[in-house]
């Protein structure tokens, strides 16, 4: 079972560059997503543990076909403090698994967000719900036909970052930041401790003090 963290109160703790760096110091030097993966809301931050699905490009629908089913069986299956992390092999000009109809879904199902290297449409309704996603573009396409999830809960690769379900994934505005389940606790706890020097080097800056000086004695930059 994945560990348990109040989400919530690490979002208002933590941020995207200093896991980075905890991460890089850990060994795990390509956990951050692409830069192109952007928040479709600036403002909001984004933490929970993933929940995968892989798609493919798709060219066609069988009569018979939902192209929809596993996608549908990944978002009526996601639970209180879940993300959605939808893997398209972005960037992509097709591929728009996301909308406001599996916002507002994952939304009832306690989800906190979604991550996807694909396009998302219905914007404002998004925007509007207030719901934390981060994605590789925007386009009205329905993925029907496009692109068509083929796995769920599997480990993926989204905009260049490894992701296996039950991993962390961490949102704002610098971008997404994977963070591998096993070394989750101790990352946390580093980064807590690096948020902490960070801030007592702000503080003696702002009073005037050497950056040489403070470095040298929180060793944090």
């Amino acid at each position: 079972m994945p560990a348990l963290f109040d989400f919530e109160k690490l979002a208002a703790q933590l941020y995207t560059a200093v896991l980075s760096d905890v991460l890089d110091g850990l060994g795990y030097r390509n956990q951050a997503m692409a830069p192109f993966v952007r928040p479709l809301d600036e403002g909001l931050t984004l933490f929970g543990h993933a929940r995968t699905g892989l798609y493919m490009p798709t060219y066609s629908v069988s009569p018979d076909e939902n192209p929809y089913e596993i996608e549908i069986a990944l978002i009526d299956d996601l639970k209180p403090g879940d993300v959605a992390v939808l893997a398209c092999d972005g960037p992509t000009t097709r591929i728009a698994p996301w909308g406001e109809l599996l916002t507002t879904a994952s939304r009832m199902r306690g989800a906190v967000g979604c991550v996807t290297d694909g396009l998302v449409r219905d914007v404002r309704h998004i925007r509007a719900a207030g719901f934390p996603v981060f994605h590789g573009g925007i386009g009205p396409l329905d993925s029907k036909g496009r692109g068509k999830m083929m796995n769920m809960d599997v480990p993926v690769r989204c905009a260049g970052a490894a992701v296996a379900p039950g991993d962390l994934i961490f949102g704002d505005v610098d971008g997404v930041i994977a963070i591998p389940a096993a070394v989750a606790e101790k990352a946390i706890e580093i980064a807590l401790d690096k948020v902490e020097s960070e801030n007592r080097t702000r503080d003696e800056l702002l009073q005037g003090a050497l950056l040489k000086d403070v470095y040298d004695k929180y060793g944090v930059l």
